[in-house]
């Protein structure tokens, strides 16, 4: 087993990130780098990671890969910052223009536009969006906020739509190693992180959402209403049940057993 004296962590560079990485980067055992979700997955597969924030769908994107059951990104109903945008009614959706940004999102839009409304739209990136009335936008992030798209009076928030499907809570992202790197102990370090972070919310809002252009009130509701951060027997069956659904789909080429860390203190 790989064993490094400073683990490599990446993780997602939105706002909902900073409760979950919170003084980790002055732990002289980590170093931090930051992207955007769809980034991760390349920072582990090309060794410039040890463990990622990775977007869930992404693990059965690649072997080897195992899931430390600590923190991660997630919602339990209405998640605010994934969401489609639609100047028609949405059950009238024949593209998607999607914000690749997140896999996982990508996917789970297809799962919903499938199972609430029979469609499988053809999905094409954001930038090819012509505005045209069976277009649907797929936004995530911060933008959906502080951006949010001016007449588009018809919307669905991706982590309410799936509670009502499922009855599931969602994982967008969980903490995730690469094969045969020592982890041993990083699952309370990032334990004690979450910890801290929701401790000092109001200095999170004030240093990293309101220059972003966040609403005070709304980022605080954020990250302690609409974020839920912790992995739990129920997150973990909404993560099992979305691979399974994406794979029935076709979304993923295969639905692997999810593997854990094995030692975690």
């Amino acid at each position: 087993m790989l064993l490094r004296v400073t683990l490599r962590l990446s993780a997602v560079s939105f706002f909902n990130t900073t409760p979950l990485v919170y003084e980790l980067a002055d732990d002289p055992s980590i170093s931090l780098r930051f992207g955007v979700p769809s980034s991760l997955l390349d920072d582990l597969i090309q060794d410039r990671a040890d463990v990622a924030l990775l977007p869930v769908i992404d693990y059965q994107r690649a072997p080897g890969l195992r899931l430390i059951r600590a923190t991660g990104i997630g919602c339990d109903g209405e998640t605010l910052t994934v969401r489609l945008f639609s100047r028609t009614p949405i059950e009238q959706t024949q593209v998607l223009a999607a914000d690749t940004d997140s896999h996982t999102s990508v996917v789970l839009a297809q799962i919903i536009l499938k199972h609430q409304f029979g469609l499988a739209p053809r999905v094409i990136h954001l930038n090819e969006a012509a505005d045209a009335p069976d277009e649907t936008r797929l936004l995530i992030g911060d933008k959906v906020v502080t951006a949010e798209p001016v007449g588009f009076d018809h919307q669905l928030d991706l982590g309410l739509a799936w509670k009502r499907l499922t009855g599931l809570p969602f994982v967008f992202a969980i903490w995730t190693a690469c094969g045969g790197v020592d982890v041993n102990g990083l699952s309370g370090k990032l334990i004690a992180a979450l910890s801290a972070g929701l401790r000092n919310v109001d200095e999170l809002v004030a240093c990293h959402a309101v220059p972003r252009g966040w609403p005070e009130a709304i980022a605080r509701r954020y990250l302690t209403d609409y974020l839920k951060f912790t992995i739990e027997d129920p997150q973990i069956e909404a993560i099992q049940r979305f691979h399974r659904m994406a794979y029935e789909m076709r979304l993923i080429d295969r639905c692997e057993e999810l593997r854990f860390v094995e030692k975690l203190r």
